[in-house]
């Protein structure tokens, strides 16, 4: 006699939506995120940031790039883990720019979060 289940079957296709879902906002955050750092006007909040952690604007412009194709790496299936892991590394930097060099730590916990959060998802896709 099998053991009655504790919990419902879980459908593959509620499973892949939600996967889908998921892909979808990391990805239009991080590219709305990675396009806000192309500004037209000097004197926006990023450009501010960006000359404080000190790399100059090449850093700006590179994180920006990173942003972007991670987002969109988040979107195809095949790529999504790259796209996580580049994403939730570019997180740990920024957590470590808020921590040393902008010195507001505590501006460091929601790119902390969300780096774990990629971690912990990448590592879910890999594990499968």
């Amino acid at each position: 006699m099998d053991a009655p289940k504790l919990l419902p079957d879980i459908d593959s296709s509620a499973l892949n939506l939600g996967d889908w879902a998921f892909r979808l906002g990391v990805a239009a955050v991080f590219v709305m995120f990675g396009l806000d750092k192309f500004p037209s006007d000097p004197h926006s909040e990023w450009v501010r940031i960006f000359r404080q952690i000190g790399l100059g604007d090449w850093f700006r412009y590179f994180t920006g790039v990173v942003e972007v194709a991670g987002g969109l790496l988040v979107l195809v299936p095949r790529t999504a883990l790259a796209g996580m892991i580049v994403l939730a590394v570019t997180m740990a930097g920024a957590v470590l720019a808020h921590v040393f060099r902008l010195h507001d730590g505590a501006y460091a916990l929601l790119p902390g979060a969300i780096a774990l959060l990629l971690a912990m998802t990448a590592h879910n896709r890999w594990s499968r």
